[in-house]
């Protein structure tokens, strides 16, 4: 809610929650400062609301009429139109920069803080940014496939680096700069990149604030900005019913069964180029 940001929550058929939720949503409005509307559909409040409201300054707004004028701010003829829902999703987004959300690369994160320079490039070329339409795509789609913050921030963020899961892991809460638009990985080996700060474009800064508030939230400043190694299944299936997915191999060349996304297709390209390297150097000369 502090990330998107929501500004307004309604709950309807309020007068069936108990003391415990009812707090639970008033330290919502308190943390978030969300405009909190609760729906009685009975004459009175009942006592467990009553006593959660005494905590907190509130209104209470009997009148159907003075209701609307409260809620849409103004006085309407006509109640706004409700959105249309979303068409399905049901084409796929074939993104290059996905090809190395699963190599095999193994960097780890610093065991102190550090401050990386700009990434250089120096190793891979830059990932093509997302065109505007598709990112709003992307965006949207994200939005509708997970709520889950660091999910979704963690395939925002493999889309504007081109990095791997192992290497998106190593960054940490603090290692996202809003002010200045970056969001730093480690490599402290020098595996892939190195220690780099990446630019975020604009469409991908609110899933990484989302990320952020989640994080520090539940776990503190040393947990796992984005997902974690171990979240791999979660994140690709979080990736698969969005319909984003890496360049897919040629029929003929594919392991799984058709319709199957295989994400590790650009990793057995390189491994089988690297094994057959050798292999070309042994043979006999023509000469």
């Amino acid at each position: 809610m502090t990330a998107l940001p929501v500004t307004r929550l309604t709950v309807l058929r309020a007068h069936r929650l108990t003391a415990r939720r009812t707090m639970r949503l008033l330290q919502l409005q308190a943390r978030t400062g969300i405009r909190l509307t609760l729906v009685c559909h009975r004459p009175h409040l009942p006592a467990a609301l009553h006593q959660a409201l005494r905590t907190v300054d509130y209104s209470v707004t009997a009148d159907f009429e003075a209701a609307r004028r409260h809620y849409y701010g103004t006085p309407i003829a006509e109640p706004p139109p409700a959105d249309q829902p979303a068409a399905p999703v049901s084409r796929w987004l074939t993104l290059p920069t996905l090809e190395r959300l699963v190599s095999y690369d193994s960097p780890r994160p610093c065991a102190h803080p550090c401050t990386p320079p700009p990434i250089a490039w120096r190793h891979r070329p830059p990932p093509v940014p997302l065109t505007v339409p598709t990112a709003q795509r992307v965006a949207h789609r994200l939005h509708t496939a997970t709520a889950h913050p660091s999910l979704a921030a963690a395939l925002t963020a493999a889309l504007f680096t081109g990095a791997s899961l192992q290497q998106l892991a190593t960054a940490r809460p603090r290692d996202y700069d809003e002010a200045a638009a970056t969001l730093a990985l480690h490599d402290r080996a020098r595996y892939t990149d190195g220690c780099a700060a990446y630019p975020v474009p604009s469409w991908a800064g609110l899933f990484l604030r989302a990320a952020a508030c989640f994080t520090r939230l539940v776990f503190g400043e040393d947990q796992e900005l984005l997902a974690a190694p171990g979240d791999r299944g979660h994140l690709l299936c979080a990736a698969e019913t969005a319909r984003l997915r890496p360049p897919q191999p040629p029929t003929d060349r594919r392991k799984g069964p058709v319709g199957r996304v295989e994400w590790d297709w650009r990793e057995r390209q390189e491994a089988e180029r690297y094994e057959a390297i050798p292999a070309r150097r042994a043979r006999p000369s023509r000469r």
